[in-house]
């Protein structure tokens, strides 16, 4: 009797990816320079905090840093774009590594409390390293075929969960070194992986995509249809993330177990990264632009889940599990939006463009964080949940109503 025709099993999208010649040699540095992202703010609180006593002043400097950050690093991008990322990463890096390191001494000897702003001001030239590893993937990837598309969306899908693992991994190793070895040990272990790795990225040459002078009429990515809302979308997104860290820290102290918020909001970065690394081997819908009103709708139900949790006093290991549930949302939103992101962009201004995006979240989460910590401060805890429900909506309004903008073909 003859056996029945077997269906050929589809490959591993994420083995079929890393086959692209040239992949690993660049992803993996990018891994190494991008991990100080997330111990940098960590390291520098600790730091300050213990040897000034005070986290108002820690909070100050750090703030300054995300706020000069945010005016620099499109310029930063944008000479990216125009130069080559080998020819502006190296020296942005070098300059960003000085200011941590200036840092690390002003704190060490006592310096005043200006040098300190002055010092981690000059952080802000840090390149935007996740977004030129995208770069890279779009280039490689950018042919028209759905091989090509399909392809680009595992990449983006792998760098988003990347950027969840250096969230999770980046403050924890920063706490460790800090208390374990001394004080300043968190920066001066992020500085010397942010050189390295940036030095061994721009060494990988033939993956680089060919800088793009600007030319008299080129304008800012801004300005691309459908760009603006897109930008509004990671705006409400990052005030989603920034109210749930602050609302949970505050919630978890409010139980008693303050010590405990830094873990249950790994768990929602490490269902982020799971969910991002799933999304990625799934087969994409050719409508991106109903992809991304998709996904924010399923991110706007699930923020329900900590706000109804923290509303009926649950305990901390429910809430934990509220938001491991929720961050499930956030990473396939961010693939979904970087994705467009990629599509708007006009070509020789991709770093730009994904380094506004980056701005934009980093904005959000100032505000939300700001907002959130109002609420709690007013009405409780259990309440600040409302603000990552509204930003959600806030989100899923903008991305409906931006839909018909979003959808113009790929370059």
């Amino acid at each position: 009797m003859p056996h029945p025709t077997l269906l050929p099993r589809r490959p591993n999208p994420y083995i079929c990816l890393f086959r692209t010649p040239g992949a690993r040699a660049f992803t993996l540095p990018n891994l190494v320079a991008r991990l100080p992202m997330g111990m940098f703010g960590v390291s520098a609180v600790i730091m300050i905090a213990g040897a000034r006593g005070s986290y108002g002043l820690a909070g100050a400097v750090t703030a300054t840093g995300l706020a000069a950050t945010a005016l620099v690093a499109p310029w930063t991008a944008r000479l990216v774009d125009r130069h080559g990322q080998a020819r502006i990463a190296v020296p942005a890096t070098a300059v960003a590594v000085l200011g941590s390191l200036s840092l690390l001494l002003c704190v060490r000897f006592g310096a005043p409390d200006w040098t300190l702003f002055a010092s981690y001001a000059a952080t802000a030239t840090t390149p935007n390293t996740g977004g030129m590893s995208r770069a890279r993937w779009a280039h490689l990837h950018r042919g028209p075929s759905p091989l090509d598309a399909a392809a680009l969306h595992t990449a983006n899908s792998f760098e988003q969960a990347a950027d969840e693992l250096c969230f999770m991994v980046g403050p924890v190793a920063a706490a460790f070194l800090c208390s374990a070895l001394f004080p300043e040990a968190g920066t001066l272990v992020g500085a010397v992986l942010l050189m390295t790795g940036v030095l061994l990225f721009a060494a990988q040459r033939t993956t680089e995509p060919p800088a793009s002078p600007r030319t008299a009429g080129s304008n800012s990515p801004v300005r691309a249809r459908g760009f603006a809302p897109l930008l509004a979308v990671f705006l409400a997104t990052g005030a989603v993330f920034g109210a749930l860290e602050i609302t949970t820290i505050a919630y978890a102290d409010g139980l008693g177990h303050r010590s405990a918020a830094g873990a249950v909001l790994a768990l929602q970065a490490a269902g982020s990264c799971a969910a991002g690394l799933a999304y990625g081997a799934a087969r994409p819908a050719r409508d991106v632009a109903g992809r991304l009103v998709g996904c924010v709708g399923a991110m706007s139900l699930l923020m329900w889940l900590p706000l109804l949790t923290a509303r009926s006093g649950g305990p901390l290991p429910l809430l934990a599990a509220a938001l491991l549930c929720a961050g499930a949302a956030t990473a396939p939103t961010m693939v979904t939006a970087m994705t467009l992101v990629q599509r708007l962009t006009p070509p020789g201004q991709l770093n730009e463009g994904m380094t506004l995006a980056v701005t934009a979240i980093l904005g959000g989460i100032a505000a939300g964080s700001a907002v959130g910590g109002q609420v709690v401060e007013r009405a409780g805890p259990g309440v600040g949940y409302v603000v990552p429900v509204c930003a959600a909506a806030l989100a899923l309004v903008v991305s409906a109503a931006g839909r018909g903008r979003y959808a113009a073909p790929p370059r």
